[in-house]
């Protein structure tokens, strides 16, 4: 490393702690201490010393820093100390930006969004007090707006059918593994949130109908379904299909269950597979091929059987059990929980829930039409995830 490396290494540090000093995230005044410029101090070579001493004066003389030289030498002794006085005349000296300015622009970027999107609110508060929000920070607001219109194409397109991400990606962002690359601000923005828990990509990509390895709809029970070129009863403990070869139910059905989580699905697909009930797993949230697999089920079933859905006591679980309320309502039925009250969970399975989360796990519950379980759920203020049920 040249001494001029090692002077620019130090100057980016102070220009660290402006930034977090403008943020509000740092109290003390931005400043390298004896301790610190110790990569300077240490160097034994004079003319080095000296080549790494004239970086600290062309910053001193355009008005970003000052330093503190040796007591008994204040001429041209030792610096050992430098203080910051203008942030952004250091991030200029520095060809750099300052995070004011990144925060700014990134603003800038979001704002047309911010209405479809409120958890961006969040997240630039988030970036506001120098916070990355899943290892992504303001610099890389531009990849935000390029979710966005990943998600607003998926949305409009409502496909019934699974689409390849890859080529979904290369059709609309010309860069076939972009969408991949944009898995973190996707699965933000479809959730809504910041305190849930990340998902898998295969599970954000889902969400919008796409798929990297198309996986198969798992259905259990005691029931006849209606395929492409047969019909017959679904194999023992659980049968795979795709989604669009599931053209109906037949036959005695005393009522449908879909199931969040697959260790669940299992479980109980073990337990009831010789049951006239029909078990569904939704694999997390529904993609909508599988959405309208679910319909046409829902269509030739009687109006009036118990359709349920058992998902995690979450705000996904509950968002989950939003969209398939929706969906059961089109075709004239009805969704009930199973088992998603706070009572049903133990106390020592109980994990507090911010009041936000609370407050959105009762939002998502009144869209699935469970007012009085949304109250229950916001009092209750704690989350669970269905395994431990």
């Amino acid at each position: 490393m040249t001494p001029e490396d090692i002077a620019n290494k130090l100057l980016l540090k102070l220009l660290k702690a402006g930034n977090q000093a403008t943020a509000g995230v740092r109290q003390r005044p931005p400043a390298l201490t004896a301790t610190q410029i110790k990569p300077y101090s240490s160097i034994r070579n004079w003319h080095q010393k000296q080549q790494c001493e004239e970086v600290f004066l062309a910053a001193r003389d355009v008005g970003a820093i000052s330093f503190v030289r040796d007591k008994l030498n204040p001429v041209d002794g030792l610096i050992e100390r430098i203080d910051l006085i203008d942030t952004p005349a250091l991030a200029r000296f520095l060809k750099q930006t300052t995070h004011a300015e990144i925060l700014a622009e990134a603003k800038s970027l979001l704002a047309p969004h911010l209405a479809q999107h409120d958890v961006l609110e969040l997240v630039i508060e988030r970036w506001s007090r120098m916070a990355n929000v899943r290892g992504w920070g303001p610099d890389a607001a531009a990849d935000w707006v390029e979710a966005i219109m990943v998600i607003d194409h998926c949305v409009g397109a409502q496909n019934a059918t699974l689409s390849s991400v890859r080529e979904v990606s290369a059709r609309l962002l010309r860069n076939s593994k972009r969408i991949e690359q944009l898995t973190v601000p996707l699965d933000v923005l479809l959730q809504g949130s910041l305190e849930v828990t990340a998902r898998t990509p295969p599970e954000v990509w889902q969400e919008l109908g796409l798929f990297k390895e198309e996986q198969p709809v798992l259905l259990a029970g005691n029931v006849e379904i209606v395929r492409g070129r047969v019909t017959a009863k679904l194999d023992e403990p659980y049968t795979g299909l795709p989604a669009s070869a599931i053209r109906a139910a037949s036959g005695t059905i005393d009522g449908v269950l879909t199931i969040e989580n697959l260790t669940t699905f299992h479980s109980e697909a073990k337990r009831h597979f010789d049951h006239p009930t029909l078990l569904i797993y939704t694999a997390g949230m529904p993609s909508p091929a599988w959405r309208a697999m679910y319909k046409r089920i829902l269509s030739s079933i009687e109006v009036g059987t118990p359709i349920h859905h058992w998902g995690d006591v979450d705000e996904g679980g509950f968002r989950i059990a939003a969209t398939l309320a929706k969906a059961s309502a089109q075709m004239g039925h009805s969704l009930k929980p199973h088992a998603m009250h706070p009572d049903n969970v133990p106390l020592e399975l109980r994990r507090p829930a911010s009041k936000r989360t609370a407050q959105r796990m009762k939002h998502f519950a009144e869209q699935a039409g469970w007012s009085e379980l949304g109250k229950a759920v916001l009092t209750a203020g704690f989350t669970v995830e269905q395994e431990a049920l």
